[in-house]
């Protein structure tokens, strides 16, 4: 159950946010203080499962051979083989759209080398490298939680923001989703709490609501 004070903020931004002809997503904007994000290990780079979902399809696509590809086809938006990496890694055009058009990528164990080595330049970047798993894995239940999941990724800015969903969904959801976020955020920073200076909701193009 969501937290009283986040569905407050939430209805409150949906008051304060007019309308759009189309469903804009809903995000936090965080903004950090007294940590130096020029040290690596300070930075925050969190998958969170969000537990009533994205509110948009999240699509993945997956590296793999034989047993995964065949396990993979039913689930993933997109099977690329073994033969097919080289294609992409020969073509940047086709390398960036392939990064740009999935969320996330899985890849049996045994191709990341290659594909650290080919397509790293494209996928490293865009926070896309692909969640290593065995080759005998059945990817469903994996595939199905990513499709719940947003990537965190502070770089070295101690400003950033984080989808929690979309206008379209209940304020509820919503909230349980900001909750979820939060305590993975706060539980990776070293004085929990202490560490974030303010932290904002917003839709897509509307007003920023204060949370913290």
């Amino acid at each position: 159950m969501a937290d009283k004070h986040s569905v407050e903020t939430i209805k409150k931004l949906f008051e304060a946010a007019k309308p759009r002809k189309f469903n804009e997503s809903v995000e936090v904007a965080l903004n950090l203080r007294d940590v130096d994000m020029s040290v690596p290990k300070n930075r925050v780079e969190e998958d969170v499962v969000l537990p009533k979902g994205r509110g948009k399809p999240i699509r993945v696509a997956v590296f793999a051979s034989g047993e995964l590809a065949l396990k993979s086809r039913s689930a993933a938006d997109l099977v690329i083989q073994p033969q097919e990496i080289e294609e992409y890694a020969s073509d940047k055009r086709k390398a960036r759209k392939l990064a740009n058009s999935y969320d996330f990528f899985i890849a049996e164990a045994p191709l990341m080398p290659v594909i650290g080595k080919r397509l790293g330049i494209v996928l490293g970047p865009r926070g896309r490298m692909p969640r290593p798993v065995p080759p005998t894995m059945d990817p469903t239940n994996l595939i199905n939680s990513m499709r719940k999941t947003v990537r965190v990724r502070s770089r070295d800015k101690r400003t950033f923001h984080v989808a929690i969903g979309t206008r379209d969904m209940a304020p509820e959801d919503l909230a349980e989703n900001l909750d979820a976020l939060m305590r993975r955020v706060v539980g990776k920073l070293e004085r929990g709490r202490f560490n974030i200076q303010s932290a904002y909701v917003k839709t897509t193009m509307g007003p920023a609501v204060r949370y913290l």
